[in-house]
């Protein structure tokens, strides 16, 4: 009975706090989106009276900044934090902090670093002339290698996935033939779900070789997915909801299966067994579905995290569309029930992304017997 007792206390505790977290998340996602799209008024004076001009407010404008990557790091109202400016110029090596291309206001202004005069359009960064326009023959030969916002969080990510997986390697260590405690029972159920759920049922005996790159790519998206949802910093980059990052990830699996792949998967490819005059065809189709495999992965990944977020995004926006409170409860309970939604997305679609990088290993690596 006092077992019992405790058993559940422990998971009335746990759910508590998991809906805490929900709630905080809920509301600072509110707070921090009203704070950003709260329309603003300019005033101008007039030689009697003064007018009060009231900007329209659009939710596509503003859905669009929130996933969009950027040279800072926006925090709340006019605050961010700058992030390194590496470009690679036609007059060489450029590189500054990007708080340099904004005023007080967090508006683009011009900034001459010596070499060039650079200009923010956008989040793309261009090169002036000496007239004040874009230069665009010199704009065209600039390379932006800049530590972006979702550059950074994929950093932060790395850096949080090595310190669990170290703490949890070091631990096994010290703590030979015991129960995992801490972090051990976090990671070891997740670790051995990989193993026996994903990998063994679609690589087969060769799914050792495999095991790390399906455990990095599965707890980076994961991680990546979990920071996404908290609002403030560290988090709120919407790192795989940015079509680039998914690409690279895809390209990986990409090259992995064809570097990997057997003589029964190229000679299926290559060789099919069908008539001789639909070689030509089959051929086109098969190599087709080289790169539609890894294009599928690319946008399933991309697409799910993004509409995450603009749905959140939206229905705070209804506040401003209706230009009422009276629909901000309304909002926040949505706002709720989506975040719970995007907690099971995060790790669906992690799930997901590993489970079809090993359906495709695996069928690179098969061996046929006659």
């Amino acid at each position: 009975m006092e077992f019992s007792h405790i058993l559940n206390y422990k998971n009335f505790r746990k759910t508590t706090l998991l809906a805490v977290f929900l709630l905080f998340s809920s509301i600072n996602s509110f707070a921090e989106t009203v704070l950003e799209v709260a329309p603003h008024t300019e005033t101008s004076a007039h030689s009697e009276t003064t007018a009060v001009v009231e900007e329209k407010f659009d939710p596509t404008t503003t859905i669009l900044e929130h996933i969009s990557d950027g040279h800072s790091w926006h925090l709340f109202g006019h605050t961010s934090i700058s992030l390194p400016v590496i470009l690679c110029t036609p007059n060489g090596l450029d590189i500054f902090s990007s708080g340099n291309l904004v005023n007080e206001h967090h508006e683009a202004v011009p900034y001459n670093s010596g070499k060039n005069t650079y200009l923010n359009e956008e989040e793309h960064i261009k090169i002036l002339a000496s007239d004040g326009k874009i230069d665009e023959e010199a704009s065209a030969k600039l390379y932006d290698f800049s530590i972006t916002k979702n550059v950074a969080a994929m950093f932060i990510a790395v850096i949080v996935i090595l310190l669990v997986f170290l703490s949890v390697a070091g631990a096994y260590k010290k703590r030979v033939g015991l129960a995992p405690k801490g972090l051990q029972s976090f990671a070891e159920p997740l670790i051995i779900f990989i193993r026996d759920d994903i990998a063994r049922p679609n690589i087969g005996y060769k799914y050792e070789k495999f095991m790390p790159l399906l455990l990095t790519i599965f707890f980076f998206i994961w991680f990546n997915n979990l920071l996404g949802l908290i609002p403030i910093f560290p988090g709120s980059a919407n790192v795989t909801g940015n079509i680039a990052v998914t690409m690279v990830l895809a390209a990986i699996v990409l090259v992995v299966v064809n570097l990997n792949g057997n003589k029964y998967y190229w000679a299926h490819i290559f060789k099919p067994d069908v008539p001789f005059w639909l070689l030509p065809i089959m051929w086109i189709v098969e190599i087709i579905g080289i790169f539609s495999k890894p294009f599928a992965l690319m946008i399933r990944l991309f697409a799910n995290i993004t509409a995450g977020h603009i749905i959140v995004l939206s229905l705070v926006s209804l506040i401003f569309i209706f230009k009422s409170l009276a629909i901000a409860p309304v909002s926040v309970a949505f706002v709720l029930f989506m975040s719970v939604l995007e907690l099971l997305v995060a790790f669906l679609q992690a799930f997901i992304f590993t489970m079809l990088t090993a359906l495709f290993i695996g069928t690179a690596v098969e061996e046929h017997h006659h």
